[in-house]
């Protein structure tokens, strides 16, 4: 199966929902009119886009209908669709060799699966990578991070649970220098009710990496839940408030019928989704691809 294929079948929960509404709206539309961009802004909201994310893209198709007198609803969607990829396209995240990134997110989100994904993908272009159990306050959450490490064939660091993360990205770095890697996967502990205690572990992770690893490149990417619409913004919110983001990895993407949570992410928190996750397979995640995620929704 094709790249895009994979998407647009991952999506399909969310192309059946927002699609359909879509085909219905330009199928049933004879004159663009208010009725229209009113009908289509329900639309995005109820789909997770979000009323303000909504109401900007739908004000700047009424403009770009009004100044080239577009009359036709299928062309409407047609120029709809290029407003939403040049609202969630974004410069590309470099990661030279070394990197270290730093993977944030609450318990539940897929973290630990988006890890091993991205270490597999890592892998699969080239790079060397290890991963490093750096979350040791969860209960067996090093363990499952095992399973992960094991089937995308990469190395882990890991110690006893309750030990100091810091001593854990510290004894990575090291392996990481041994064995000449290019990217280093780092776990962190996603405890939103004590932001402070969060915010001081990742600063200590921070310092450690800097000091020991200064030549290597650091980056921070949130896992978020695309099932948990709106609640993830706040998330998202929150963790910007601890550390620096470089980008979204969104996950569950298959699972939900409002995909539009990824262009409110994009508008709303000005953070690029830089990976998305559509499977529960190992090659289930993929770079994200805002041409080819409009086309997956809106056909």
């Amino acid at each position: 199966m094709g790249l895009f294929s994979k998407i647009k079948q991952g999506l399909s929960r969310t192309r059946g929902r927002m699609g359909a509404q879509m085909d219905e709206l330009v199928e049933n539309t004879r004159v663009i009119d208010d009725e229209f961009y009113e009908e289509l802004t329900d639309i995005l909201v109820m789909s997770d886009v979000g009323v303000a994310t909504a109401t900007e893209a739908v004000e700047k198709l009424k403009q770009k209908c009004e100044a080239e007198h577009i009359t036709a609803a299928d062309k409407a969607r047609e120029e709809f669709k290029k407003i939403l990829v040049s609202t969630m396209t974004a410069p590309p995240m470099v990661l030279k060799n070394p990197s270290v990134i730093f993977v944030i997110g609450v318990n539940g989100v897929g973290k630990t699966t988006s890890i091993g994904k991205l270490a597999s993908r890592m892998k699969s272009i080239g790079r060397r990578v290890i991963i490093v159990a750096g979350d040791t306050f969860r209960a067996a959450a090093a363990e499952q991070l095992s399973v992960w490490a094991d089937r995308a064939e990469v190395p882990i660091i890991k110690q006893h649970e309750g030990a100091d993360p810091a001593s854990v990205v510290f004894e990575g770095i090291q392996a990481a220098k041994n064995r000449h890697a290019d990217i280093i996967l780092v776990d962190t502990a996603g405890r939103l009710h004590n932001k402070a205690h969060l915010m001081e572990e990742l600063k200590k992770m921070a310092r450690v990496t800097e000091r020991e690893f200064p030549e290597a490149d650091r980056h921070a990417l949130l896992v978020l839940d695309a099932t948990t619409g709106q609640n993830g913004l706040n998330q998202a919110r929150v963790f910007m408030d601890v550390t620096q983001l470089d980008g979204i990895i969104l996950t569950k993407l298959d699972g939900t019928a409002k995909g539009g949570i990824a262009v409110a992410i994009r508008r709303e928190l000005d953070l690029p989704v830089r990976y998305i996750g559509v499977g529960e397979g190992l090659d289930d995640m993929q770079p994200f691809n805002a041409a080819e995620f409009i086309d997956a929704i809106f056909g």
